[in-house]
Formats: C-alpha cells, structure tokens, sequence
C-alpha cells in the first residue's frame, strides 16, 4: 500500500481507478441508495467549495449532531478536503433532552462554525438550543428558517486548490470526543497523518484487505473512533465499500441489522460481543441468513468486550458448515487517543481475550501494576498529541518518555514466548479495595460474570468498595425481567433467585474475596444517559450509576431483604 498523507488521496484513487464502484450506501425503500467514489469525489469537491464561499477557514470545526449517513460521509471528506474539522458527536445528546446538557459543554469547548443535522425537523430542538445562535445551520431536510440545505453548498463553485494543497499529515482531520465516563467528555485532536498511518499498519497485518476491495455492512456509529475512522476509513483506503446499516444490538432496532445483513453481505464484519450473539441466534432460526453471512467472509472482529466462548465456537461451527476456510476471529487493542488499532490479534486465537502485539510502528511499554499485570503505554504514528484546549489532561495523558498512559491493564499471554501477545486485563481505574484491603480487578471479573449469566444479564455493576464483600446490581434482558415485580428501584427475582444464585455459586466455586459474589439485587430501571449513568457509546459509567444508586447498594448490604439474593 502506497504511503498517503491525507484521506483525501484515497478517494483520488479510487476514483480514477474504479469510478463506478460503490463507496458509501444506505438503505433507500426496498432496496439501497448506492453512491460511486466517482459520484462521491465529485460531491467532495463541490461541498468543499461550497464550505469555503459560505466563511468557513482551514481549522475551522463542524459539529454533527446526527447519526451514520451518505450525506454525512460525503460532509466529512469535503472538510478534510480543505483543512475543515469535522467533529461527530452522539446523536442521542441532540434527541434526548436530559443529555442536552452534554451537548452544551461539547459546543461551548468545540466553538464550532458551523453545525450539521441529517434532518432539521427531528433535530429541532438541539438546532435551536441558545448555543447554536450565530452559527450556520446546515440540514440534509425539512429545512427551517434560518437554516442551509446541504444542497445549496454543493451548488457553489470556487477554486479549493490553495486550501486542498495546504492540508497535510500534521492537518486536524476530525476531533473526537471521549465517552465522558469519569468527566466531561475531552477532544481528541486527530490528525490525517494518524489514519493514513493506521490503515498502512493494516495493510501489514491483514494482506487480504488489499487482495480485494473489503466490503462492509456496519451500524458502529461515526462519532465513535472505531466506527469512524476505522471502519470509514478502512473501505476508503481499500477501495471497498461501506453499506450502511441503519439498525443496532437494540431491542426495536435489531430487526434492521438482520434484513440489512439478509440484503448484502461483507467480507469483514465489524461488531459487539451482544450483538454478535443476537446475529448468531437469529442464523440458528434462518440457514439462508447464516450461508449468505459467511460466504464472503475474510475477518470477524469483535471490540468493546471480550467475546464470549459459546458464541466464539458457535460462528466457528457455523463458518465451518458454509465454507472450507474458516474467516479470522479477532480483536485488538485501541483507543480515541490512538486512532485507533495499536495492538492486534492478526493470527487465529485459540481462545477470546488475546488483543495481540503491537501494530508496525507502534511500541508498546508494560509499567508494572500488580501480580502479572502491567499498565498499557503506548508510542507510535497513529497516537494523539493532545486535547483540544485542554493542555493540563494532555500533559497528564503521556510519561517523561513521551508515551501515551492508556490506564489499561494488560498481561502477557506467555512469559516465555512475547511473540503470544498481550490479553486485556481492564481498567486500573475501575479496580477497588474492599474493606479488608483485598484488591477487586473489576473489569476482568465482571465479564465472568456477564458469562455467567448469560442470557439473563444485559449488564453488571460490581459493588463492595470499602465493604467486606463483593455485591452485584443486574441490568436485566427482556426475558429476566418479563413478570418480576418492581419495587423501590429493584425486582423481586421471584423464581430466577435460585437460578442466579446457582449460577453464581458455581462461579464462586475455589475463589477468594476478591473474586466471589456474596450478593446480588436486579435494578428495575434501565440506565440513563441524561443522568450520565451509559454514556453516548453505550457503556456504563459505573460510578455515576452507583452514586444515583446509592440508596439501592444500601439495601444490598443492608438487612435482609426480600428483593436480595443471597450468594453461598
């Protein structure tokens, strides 16, 4: 793969090279609304002079307010065309009034020119907020006074050379906002130079990306790291093809993700532990889903979490039924800061956890933390210099030698052998003391417990700081929670008591303190964004949940109570 130094080549390439194959799509009626990286090329360039007759300067940042989108796509690479700086946030801070409050300390920081909504009706309320007030208001549709329709930029003309000629590896090409699990969230500065970087590093460790152009069928939302530059980038830099799925591992939205995956397939399919397990289930149900799934397939990754065994071995058999080769089974290591792939998993595993070794170019520092567990740092083209307007967290975010302080546990797969790679080992931060000084690694044991009671568990806090023993509050699945009785924030587990406590007896089996589950409540009340408790990428703030919760842990640890289950 050729080195570039802006996204911008990529889409030059393929445009004169393959003109007429499809870059992005997104379901239109029955079928798709497909656009040619010719067609997108063209577009790029004529919303790029457009951006440029309506003020806007190189640096100068757009906020997106919507969610994963043709037009949005094409908006974004007629920013980076001219030095623009596109910035995506969650849609939900725009649609669900408790979060707007996030979406006001984002514009205060962001200061941006300029602000884009897919739909000007359904982000009403978020497009006349106070802050927006003098800013250009672009929209996609339903047009309202005061606001631009997209198409009327594209309809300006203007020479962009100067401006497209000035952008370069060092150029701002987006900023990305951190999830704001421990504080509001932060800007990520993320430079040209650092996708093009992480692409390159893909091409050495996945040869078939450029044995032919990937293709992708993907619902990872573009103001997350890796749906947006990963994943966009990926299908750019390979002249494959990004077909836009307009569903999610949600209950209402997960019915889309199937008939979208029934209409194309991929040969890389990029997703959540959950949702892979919603998408194995349903090819159980539908034979023609499962062998139009995996026809094509080169690579199946998994991120966020680690991928449970049974699912693990059950898309392996399932691969195995279609085809003679299996596809790789893989995840990797990465963050906002780091663009994001800096640790991979690029050979089959044997088993799920192993995020791999460092990417090319990429070094990587253990810090010792505790036991066989060192602190992740990491160097390389692809990470971050800083924040946006935040020079205190980005002189605390790197060492004395200039590495990036991840937070991150890791440990060697094996001593003996550094070629096995790292396996993740959760968040330092998230580990406590219980009362008797005996550390909790939370991250790690949550997820056995996740296991453990799956299917019944969406998710799991762990409890205890400054106890004498492990507690559990359960976020319940549909199925757990259908016919308890709420009470005063939590279920009466009725039957299923002696369901969990089994299962978790069982987990307890040969452990100590600080790795067993003396108690356990289910929470009735789902977690809430506009309180802060999940945060826009959909994962749990558990010190928020636990200090709105603070009530309910009481009674966990309190007298006996008829809604607890008790753990032996």
């Amino acid at each position: 793969m050729t080195p570039i130094a802006r996204t911008t080549d990529w889409l030059h390439r393929w445009a004169a090279e393959t003109p007429d194959a499809v870059f992005l799509a997104e379901r239109s009626g029955a079928g798709w609304r497909e656009q040619s990286y010719g067609e997108t090329l063209g577009r790029v360039r004529a919303l790029a002079a457009g951006l440029l007759a309506c003020g806007l300067e190189p640096g100068d940042r757009i906020l997106v307010v919507s969610g994963n989108s043709v037009d949005h796509g094409t908006l974004a690479l007629a920013a980076q065309y001219v030095g623009l700086v596109i910035v995506p946030v969650a849609e939900q801070y725009a649609l669900i009034p408790g979060a707007l409050k996030q979406l006001h300390h984002i514009i205060g920081l962001i200061d941006p020119a300029m602000v884009y909504a897919e739909d000007g009706a359904q982000f009403a309320a978020a497009l006349a907020m106070e802050e927006t007030a003098g800013r250009r208001i672009v929209v996609g549709r339903n047009l309202a006074p005061g606001m631009t329709l997209l198409g009327e930029l594209e309809r300006e003309s203007g020479d962009i050379s100067g401006a497209a000629d000035a952008v370069g590896p060092d150029t701002v090409a987006k900023i990305l906002m951190t999830s704001g699990s421990t504080s509001h969230p932060k800007g990520v500065l993320t430079t040209q130079g650092m996708l093009c970087a992480n692409q390159a590093q893909y091409a050495r460790a996945l040869p078939f990306l450029t044995e032919r152009p990937p293709r992708l069928v993907d619902w990872l939302p573009w103001n997350h790291v890796f749906g947006g530059s990963n994943n966009f980038n990926q299908m750019l830099a390979f002249g494959g093809a990004l077909y836009i799925d307009g569903g999610k591992p949600a209950p209402a939205l997960i019915g889309k993700t199937f008939e979208n995956n029934r209409l194309m397939n991929g040969t890389i399919a990029y997703n959540v532990p959950v949702g892979f397990a919603q998408l194995r289930d349903e090819m159980r149900r539908d034979p023609a889903l499962k062998h139009h799934f995996f026809a094509d397939l080169d690579m199946l990754f998994y991120a966020g979490a680690s991928l449970s065994a049974d699912v693990w071995r059950d898309l392996s058999e399932m691969a195995a039924e279609v085809r003679d080769t299996q596809p790789l089974i893989t995840t990797c290591w990465g963050m906002t800061e780091t663009a994001p792939a800096c640790i991979f998993q690029h050979v089959p595993a044997n088993l799920p956890g192993i995020i791999g070794v460092p990417l090319t170019g990429v070094t990587a520092k253990l810090v010792p933390a505790d036991g066989d567990r060192f602190e992740l740092r990491v160097a390389g083209p692809n990470v971050f210099a800083g924040y946006f307007r935040d020079p205190e967290k980005t002189a605390a975010a790197f060492d004395d030698e200039g590495y990036f302080c991840t937070g991150d546990a890791v440990a060697m797969v094996d001593a003996r052998d550094l070629s096995q790679g790292l396996r993740f080992e959760g968040r330092l931060a998230e580990d406590y003391k219980l009362a008797t000084g005996i550390w909790v690694r939370a991250s790690a044991l949550r997820l056995e417990v996740l296991a453990a009671l799956a299917p019944l568990a969406a998710d799991v806090v762990l409890t205890g700081e400054g106890a004498a023993e492990i507690g559990l509050l359960i976020l319940p699945t549909p199925a757990l929670a259908t016919g308890l009785a709420a009470e005063g924030g939590v279920l009466r587990p009725g039957a299923m008591a002696d369901e969990i406590a089994d299962r978790l007896s069982r987990l307890n089996a040969d452990r100590g303190s600080s790795a067993r589950i003396a108690r356990a409540l289910i929470l009735s009340d789902p977690p809430s964004m506009a309180e802060g408790e999940v945060t826009a990428k959909g994962n749990l703030n558990f010190r928020k949940l636990l200090e709105r919760r603070a009530e309910i842990v009481s009674r966990l640890y309190g007298d006996d109570d008829e809604a607890r289950i008790d753990v032996h």
